[in-house]
C-alpha cells in the first residue's frame, strides 16, 4: 500500500491541474442562487395566496390531486402517483408538521433529493470520464506504463483518487447548498421533524412504520445514499474511459445513459425488465421520501443491490481491459 501512495497522490494532482475540479464547484455556486431565488419566489406566493398558513396550502394540495382523479386526460400511472402523494400530504397534516418549512436544511434536502439521478452523476461524470480516456488521447498512458510499476497498481490509484473526489463533490454539493440557501431562509432547520418509512403497495401506503426523524439524522441518510450513488455512477463512468479512447466519446456515452435513465423512469412503468437497468435505480433518496418506485417491484434493498453488482462488474471489466490490452500501441 506504501508504494501506491504516491501514485494515488500523483493522480489526485493530475485532476487538480485540469481544473474539472474547481469547474464543478463554479458551477454549483453559480446554480445553487438560482435555484434558490426560484424557491423563495415559490415560498413568498405560497405565502402570500394562504395567509402564511402552511396548512391552507397543504390541504389545497390535497384538494387539487383529489379532484385531478376523476380526469381521463391523466394516464393512470400519474393517477396513482397523486394517490400516494395524497395520504402522505394528510399524513403530514394530521401530525401537523409542515413538509416544506423554509430553512436553508430544508432546501437543501429538497436540492439533493432532485439532484441524486441525473444533476449529481454529470458532475461526477465530467471527472470520472476522461481519466483513462484522456491520457490515451494526449499520449501520456504510454509514458506512464512504461515505468516499473504492474498497471493494476496505475488503474487502482487512478480509481482510488476518482472515489476521493467523488466524496468531496458530494460534500461540497451539501456544503454550498446549504451556505448559499441559508443566507436566504436561515441557518435552522436541522431539528425538524421529517417523516421517513412510508411503505407503498399499489395504491395505498402503509403508515404503520412512519416515524419522525430529525432533519440532520434524514440528511445523514440522505448523503449515503447519494454518495453509493455517486461512487456507482463513478465506476460505471470510470470502466467507460477505459473501454473507450475518445474522451468526447466516453462523455457522451455516459450522459446518453443519465439522461436516458430520466426517461425511462418517467415511462418504463409497464416494462418490468428496466428494473435492472442501473439508471432507473439511482434515484435511492425517493425510498426515504416515500416516492412510488418508477417499476413495481423494486425496493430500497433491491435497488442498493442492482447498483452493487453494475458497480462490482464494471470494476471487474475495468481492471481485466485495462491490464490486458495493448495500450502502447
Amino acid at each position: 500500500m506504501i508504494n501506491l501512495l504516491p501514485l494515488i497522490r500523483n493522480e489526485c494532482l493530475k485532476i487538480i491541474k485540469k481544473k474539472r475540479f474547481y469547474v464543478i464547484l463554479l458551477i454549483l455556486i453559480v446554480l445553487v442562487p438560482m435555484f434558490t431565488y426560484a424557491q423563495m419566489r415559490i415560498a413568498e406566493r405560497s405565502r402570500d395566496k394562504f395567509n402564511s398558513d402552511w396548512r391552507l396550502e397543504i390541504q389545497q394540495q390535497i384538494t387539487d390531486n383529489e379532484n385531478s382523479l376523476g380526469s381521463d386526460r391523466i394516464p393512470e400511472e400519474w393517477k396513482s402517483y397523486r394517490r400516494i402523494f395524497v395520504q402522505q400530504l394528510q399524513y403530514y397534516l394530521d401530525h401537523n408538521v409542515n413538509p416544506n418549512e423554509p430553512s436553508g436544511v430544508t432546501f437543501t434536502r429538497q436540492f439533493l433529493d432532485n439532484s441524486v439521478s441525473l444533476f449529481i452523476p454529470l458532475l461526477i461524470m465530467a471527472i470520472a470520464s476522461d481519466l483513462v480516456s484522456g491520457e490515451r488521447t494526449t499520449g501520456t498512458i504510454k509514458m506512464l506504463l512504461t515505468r516499473p510499476v504492474r498497471r493494476w497498481k496505475v488503474l487502482f490509484s487512478k480509481m482510488t483518487a476518482l472515489l476521493m473526489f467523488v466524496s468531496l463533490i458530494v460534500l461540497s454539493t451539501f456544503i454550498i447548498s446549504y451556505l448559499i440557501s441559508g443566507l436566504v431562509f436561515g441557518f435552522k432547520g436541522f431539528n425538524v421533524p421529517v417523516f421517513t418509512g412510508f411503505q407503498i403497495s399499489g395504491d395505498t401506503v402503509d403508515m404503520s412504520g412512519v416515524h419522525a426523524v430529525p432533519q440532520w439524522k434524514y440528511l445523514l441518510m440522505q448523503g449515503g445514499l447519494i454518495w453509493y450513488v455517486s461512487v456507482v455512477v463513478a465506476l460505471l463512468a470510470f470502466m467507460v474511459s477505459v473501454l473507450v479512447r475518445s474522451t468526447a466519446a466516453s462523455i457522451v456515452v455516459m450522459m446518453a445513459a443519465l439522461i436516458a435513465g430520466t426517461i425511462l423512469t418517467n415511462m418504463a412503468s409497464a416494462w418490468t425488465t428496466a428494473k435492472y437497468l442501473f439508471m432507473v435505480n439511482l434515484g435511492l433518496t425517493g425510498y426515504l421520501s416515500g416516492t412510488p418506485a418508477p417499476i413495481e417491484g423494486m425496493s430500497l434493498s433491491f435497488s442498493l443491490i442492482v447498483l452493487a453488482i453494475w458497480a462490482a462488474v464494471s470494476v471487474i471489466i475495468s481492471f481485466a481491459v485495462f491490464t490486458k490490452r495493448d495500450i502502447l500501441n
